[in-house]
């Protein structure tokens, strides 16, 4: 038996069990019924995910994740994998890895950490999410403080709640753009999942600051968890390391559901407008996402991709996500053996 004191444990977004309609079914029901995701009460959420989304949406997203499964499985849980392999190499400390949706559960790594180790002092938790958001961040650390009281764990739990300036992260995502930007490139475009504009005030502890003019921009306490403020400052670091003018880029968020308002600009409305303003040729990167996956693979390389060419445009490149780059690794390394960053809650 292992006799270390502290155990990581990462944990990534999710992904079905499979490609079939059954499967994709059940890890939306999943996702959705999060009240973190649709934030309305319990029966006005479960008659929305129930009686309007899940009759219909697990069959449009079974077909879109059929066009990229692969023989090993969801490109997510095969990336997701390696990265905990590549930074079980480099720390003395276990590494574990659970989903908050789908397969392995947090609760069911939770439990194997406690067995494996049942005289650990800490457990250091680090949600894949470079940027604070309810719907992500806040759930993976309520679900996992939750999971814990369930199963009668003890052992102290810190978190890590996001990493979007961390300097090595910083440097970790502009030397990968770099690499893969191509000759003849003349537009990045940053596309961050979206998310409801109303989520920004709900996770403000000043109830006040987000909303009101320039809050991105003024400081406040506000900022520590603010996606939209957060976006912006990764996207400012990554340019001023890349050296790009501000006719050279742009941010623009994807994803969205349902009719509420949600952050603009939308990344399947600005790609066009962008070929039709004389852009040829487009690079595009998902600096919310540190595993390519459907949001990346599908909705970007393929559906956008189309988008910009059938509006005007030459030539598109999707740009990868961090995956198990050396660098991402290094930064995850120092990430986790940094203890001043990580926060009981």
């Amino acid at each position: 038996m292992n006799s270390t004191n502290t155990a990581i444990l990462l944990i990534n977004l999710g992904t079905p069990d499979g490609c079939d309609i059954s499967s994709v079914r059940r890890y939306l029901a999943e996702f959705l019924m999060d009240k973190h995701v649709i934030d309305v009460p319990y029966l006005l959420r479960w008659i929305i995910v129930w009686l309007f989304i899940l009759p219909f949406r697990p069959k449009r997203s079974a077909n879109a994740y059929q066009r990229i499964w692969t023989e090993q499985g969801s490109p997510l849980m095969i990336i997701s994998q390696e990265v905990q392999n590549q930074l079980a190499t480099k720390t003395s400390e276990p590494v574990y890895l659970a989903m908050r949706y789908g397969r392995p559960s947090i609760r069911s790594i939770l439990s194997q950490i406690h067995k494996q180790h049942p005289s650990l002092e800490c457990i250091k938790v680090l949600p894949l999410y470079p940027h604070y958001a309810l719907a992500s961040t806040q759930s993976v650390i309520e679900k996992t403080k939750k999971e814990a009281q369930t199963l009668s764990i003890s052992t102290p739990i810190k978190f890590r709640s996001s990493f979007y300036n961390d300097p090595l992260y910083i440097k970790a995502l502009s030397l990968s753009i770099k690499r893969a930007l191509k000759p003849g490139v003349d537009y990045l475009l940053f596309s961050y999942h979206g998310i409801p504009i109303r989520h920004l005030g709900k996770v403000d502890p000043t109830s006040r600051h987000c909303g009101t003019k320039e809050c991105c921009e003024r400081a406040s306490i506000a900022h520590a968890t603010c996606y939209k403020h957060q976006v912006k400052v990764t996207t400012q670091l990554v340019i001023e390391q890349l050296g790009l003018s501000a006719n050279q880029y742009g941010i623009s968020f994807q994803s969205r559901l349902g009719k509420d308002p949600w952050i603009p600009p939308f990344t399947d409305e600005l790609i066009p407008q962008l070929a039709k303003k004389g852009v040829r040729h487009l690079a595009v990167v998902c600096p919310a996402f540190v595993s390519d996956c459907l949001e990346t693979i599908e909705e970007i390389g393929m559906e956008a991709r189309d988008l910009f060419l059938e509006n005007g445009g030459t030539e598109f490149s999707l740009i990868d996500c961090l995956n198990s780059d050396s660098d991402w690794i290094d930064a995850l390394q120092s990430m986790c053996e940094d203890d001043q960053t990580f926060q009981p809650l």
